[in-house]
C-alpha cells in the first residue's frame, strides 16, 4: 500500500496523520509543547522542542501504519503563520520562536499605521499591519534588541527551521511568505519597501519556493530515526489556515470555512489576490492561482480553556478523576442556559485581537452581569462571544467577495453540538461539519499528492472529507442574537480608548521587554 503523511506544526502541538492515496487515515500522532508566556504580551516556543515533535510524530505514524520500504510517497507540511526566529552565523537560534500571538511589537504596528506607510505595504502584501506579522516584529527587534538583530544572519520562521535541520537549506513557501508582511502578493517576490522598512535584505531571508516544491536528500540520521528512506520527497506545503480550507473542501468560490481551534479564522478562496481598502483582511497564497481571503482571530478555543481553568477548576479536577473531557462537562452546563445568556455579553479579547478590530490592546470583558447570572451563564456567554467575533469577520469578507453560499466549519469546537448549533444560529445559515480528520493535515497530504502527480487537481479532496453533519439555524435563537449583536458591537466600540489605558497600565507594571534566547546549559 502507498501512503502520504500530512504534518501540521501548530501553536501548542505538532500533529501528523498518515493517509493512503484515497485519503483514509492509517495513523495519527500528536506531540505537545509549551507556549512560553512569562509576560503579558509574550508568546514564544522553543524551536528544538518543535523539531523534536515533528520527527517524533512522523516516526509514530510510520510505525502505526507499518510502512514498508518504497511505500511512503511523500511528507507534506502545514505550519502556523507569522513566526520569527533569529539565526546566527553558525546557524544556531539566537531567540526562541516568536509566534503570531506575541504582541510586543504593538507600538511599532501603531506607528506604521499612523504614518501611512503601513497601509501602502498592506496594499501590496495582503498582510494586515499588526504585531502578529514578522514585519512589525522585525522593527521591534531592530529597535529594542539591536544587539541580537545585528548578530542575525538569517530571519526565518518555524517551518524554515525544520527544513533547515532536515535538509541544510533555508527555504520558505509562497504561502507562509505571504503571511510575513514582507512579500508582494502581486509580484510573487519579497517587497523592497517592506524589506527597507523592516531593515532586512533578501539575502537574510529564505529562498522562496512554490507550495508544491519538493526537497530531497533528507539527513540520514533523522531519516533512520523516523523509519523512512532518505530519498522520500518532503513537500513544502503551505500555511495551516490555507491548508485547512483545502482539507474541508472549501476551495470553491462562495464556500466559507470557519475554524475554531486555539485561535480561529473565517476564510474563503478567491482566484486572484484581493485586499481590503481598510486593511482588515488577509490574502495568503494556497497555490499560485488560489488565494485565501479572510480574517484571523486570536481568541478561539484558548478562551474556552481559560474558562475551564479559571472558572471551573473543581469540574476540571472531577473530569480528570473520572477520565472524561472537562469541555464536555462545560458545554453540558452551558446548554442549560438560553441563547443570549439572559443578556450577559462577553468580549473574548483575552490576548488582544486581530480581526475584526485589529487592536492588540483589547481586553476581555463581561458586560450586563447581574446577581441572577451564574457560572453557567458565563461559560455560554464566552462561547457566544467567540462566535459573535467570527460573525463580524464574515461580514467584512462578504463586502469584498460576496455573500457565502455554504459554510464548512472545523476545528476542536466541532466536537461540540452546542457550539456547532450556535454557529448556525448566529450566522443564520446552514453549517456543515466535514468528517475529515485534522483538516490542515489532510490539506497537506492532498498537496503532496498533487505535487507528486498522484492526482491532477486539488478538488479530489471532495472525495476524502467524508460525511458531514449539518445544522440548521433555530429561528428563535437567531432573533435573540440579532437583538444582542448590535449591543455587543457598541460595547466594544465604547471600550476602545479604555483598552489602551488598561493595557498601558498592565505593561507599566509588568516587565514585557525581556526576550529569551536558547538555553546556555
Amino acid at each position: 500500500m502507498d501512503y502520504v503523511i500530512g504534518v501540521d506544526i501548530g501553536t501548542t502541538s505538532t500533529k501528523a496523520v498518515i493517509y493512503d492515496l484515497k485519503g483514509t487515515v492509517k495513523g495519527y500522532a500528536n506531540v505537545t509543547y509549551p507556549l512560553y508566556q512569562e509576560t503579558p504580551d509574550m508568546a514564544e516556543e522553543d524551536p528544538n522542542e518543535i523539531f523534536d515533535a515533528v520527527i517524533q510524530t512522523i516516526q509514530q505514524v510510520v510505525r502505526k501504519a507499518g510502512v514498508k520500504a518504497g511505500e511512503l510517497k511523500g511528507v507534506s507540511f502545514s505550519a502556523a503563520m507569522h513566526s520569527v526566529i533569529l539565526m546566527d552565523k553558525d546557524n544556531q537560534p539566537l531567540t526562541r520562536v516568536i509566534t503570531w500571538a506575541d504582541n510586543r511589537a504593538e507600538k511599532y504596528s501603531k506607528q506604521l499605521l499612523a504614518s501611512g506607510v503601513g497601509q501602502e505595504i498592506y496594499a501590496k502584501t495582503g498582510t494586515p499591519i499588526h504585531p502578529m506579522a514578522p514585519l512589525s516584529k522585525l522593527i521591534w527587534l531592530r529597535t529594542e534588541h539591536k544587539d541580537l538583530f545585528d548578530k542575525t544572519q538569517k530571519f526565518i520562521g518555524i517551518k524554515d527551521y525544520i527544513f533547515y535541520r532536515l535538509f541544510g537549506e533555508y527555504v520558505m513557501d509562497y504561502s507562509l511568505a505571504s503571511a510575513t508582511g514582507l512579500f508582494n502578493i502581486f509580484k510573487m517576490d519579497w517587497d523592497e519597501q517592506a524589506l527597507a522598512t523592516a531593515g532586512v535584505t533578501k539575502a537574510q531571508l529564505p529562498r522562496l519556493v512554490s507550495t508544491t516544491a519538493q526537497m530531497r536528500g533528507l539527513n540520514k540520521s533523522y531519516a533512520e530515526y523516523m523509519g523512512i528512506e532518505a530519498d522520500v520527497p518532503f513537500i513544502l506545503g503551505a500555511s495551516d489556515g490555507t491548508l485547512s480550507n483545502l482539507g474541508v473542501n472549501a476551495i470553491d468560490p462562495g464556500v466559507l470555512a470557519v475554524t475554531i481551534g486555539t485561535s480561529g479564522a473565517v476564510r474563503t478562496v478567491v482566484d486572484k489576490p484581493m485586499v481590503d481598502d481598510q486593511g482588515r483582511l488577509f490574502c495568503y497564497a494556497l497555490t499560485e492561482d488560489k488565494w485565501v481571503l479572510g480574517g484571523p482571530v486570536n481568541n478561539g478555543g484558548i478562551v474556552f480553556r481559560w474558562v475551564r481553568d479559571q472558572l471551573f477548576g473543581p469540574e476540571k479536577i472531577t473530569a480528570e478523576q473520572m477520565q472524561v473531557d472537562a469541555y464536555d462537562i462545560l458545554t453540558d452546563i452551558a446548554a442549560k442556559i438560553p441563547a443570549g445568556s439572559d443578556g450577559l455579553l462577553f468580549l473574548p479579547y483575552l490576548g488582544g485581537e486581530r480581526a475584526p478590530i485589529w487592536d492588540a490592546n483589547a481586553r476581555g470583558t463581561f458586560f450586563g452581569l447581574t446577581r441572577q447570572h451564574t457560572r453557567a451563564h458565563m461559560v455560554r456567554s464566552a462561547l457566544e462571544g467567540i462566535v459573535y467575533n467570527l460573525y463580524m469577520v464574515m461580514l467584512m469578507i462578504e463586502r469584498i467577495a460576496g455573500a457565502p453560499t455554504k459554510i464548512q466549519a472545523t476545528g476542536g469546537f466541532s466536537r461540540s453540538a452546542l457550539w456547532r448549533q450556535m454557529l448556525a444560529d448566529v450566522f443564520e445559515q446552514e453549517v456543515n461539519i466535514p468528517e475529515s480528520f485534522e483538516s490542515s493535515c489532510l490539506g497537506a497530504a492532498v498537496m503532496a499528492m498533487y505535487s507528486l502527480g498522484i492526482v491532477d487537481d486539488l478538488s479530489v479532496v471532495k472525495d476524502m472529507v467524508g460525511v458531514t453533519k449539518s445544522h440548521q439555524p433555530n429561528e428563535d435563537n437567531f432573533k435573540n442574537y440579532r437583538e444582542l449583536i448590535p449591543i455587543w458591537i457598541r460595547v466594544g466600540q465604547d471600550l476602545k480608548d479604555n483598552y489602551e489605558a488598561i493595557a498601558g497600565y498592565q505593561r507599566t507594571h509588568v516587565d514585557k521587554n525581556s526576550i529569551h534566547g536558547k538555553s546556555q546549559d
